[in-house]
């Protein structure tokens, strides 16, 4: 399980996350939607510490980071994210290594996995995701849809407490878009954790064990589908009658 507690993050004296509480239950997929610049990213960065908060607490699975308290050392960032797997938008897959090279990179670096045992996992999570026969293909021979579901395999390969996806298909066109779509539908089903951000309210509808809408940085309502779909505040039915 993972929980928020008052999370606030400024940028140039600009609220963009304001007292943010929220809990996200284990071996369930969260939904975040809302309109651009809503501070959607923002809270997925910094969940994975790559944008550190101004104040509050994240807590994953018992391990607690106060943000409040001090400044925290190199020692704690990363040994707080070790336990998120970030899947970007632009994929950010290392050009100069092959799909398999860029999958048991973090293992072997990072929780010094051996490299026999770390190339085993990855062939089992190339056979997972279907590119198997692109396990040495380099990130310039494969598709954008490819190379995403090669970054959702290194997330996968480190073992992750909770999976964040940040808007994973915005930088491909619908062709693409759908095998990467379909493989997070997969991933929903099986026993992970996962932070979804998307403006797909269908794709939100499929996977969602909840939603949770974000405006101006702040949760306006947290439900099911259904919930949002018939919500009562009218920002929400605004968004919803403008994408849907």
């Amino acid at each position: 399980m993972v929980e928020i507690k008052n999370l606030n993050k400024q940028f140039n004296n600009i609220e963009i996350l304001k007292n943010i509480n929220l809990t996200i239950e284990s071996n369930k997929t969260t939904v975040v939607i809302g309109p651009s610049g809503s501070g959607k990213t923002t809270l997925l960065r910094c969940i994975n510490v790559l944008e550190t908060p101004d104040s509050g607490k994240i807590t994953i699975n018992n391990d607690t980071i106060d943000f409040s308290k001090h400044k925290l050392s190199k020692h704690e960032i990363n040994k707080f994210r070790k336990k998120t797997g970030m899947v970007f938008q632009s994929f950010n897959l290392f050009p100069h290594r092959t799909a398999l090279e860029n999958i048991i990179e973090g293992p072997i670096t990072v929780l010094k996995t051996p490299k026999a045992e770390a190339i085993k996992e990855a062939e089992i999570l190339l056979d997972k995701i279907g590119l198997s026969d692109k396990r040495n293909n380099y990130p310039h021979q494969l598709s954008g849809g490819q190379q995403q579901r090669i970054a959702i395999a290194r997330a996968l390969a480190m073992k992750p407490d909770i999976l964040l996806f940040d808007e994973p298909t915005s930088a491909l066109d619908p062709e693409l878009e759908i095998e990467v779509l379909n493989l997070i539908k997969d991933l929903s089903k099986e026993n992970y954790t996962i932070l979804i951000v998307t403006h797909k309210m269908s794709f939100a509808r499929d996977v969602s064990d909840k939603i949770v809408f974000v405006d101006h940085g702040e949760i306006l309502q947290e439900g099911t589908y259904e919930d949002l779909n018939n919500s009562s505040t009218d920002r929400i039915k605004q968004f919803l009658n403008l994408i849907n």
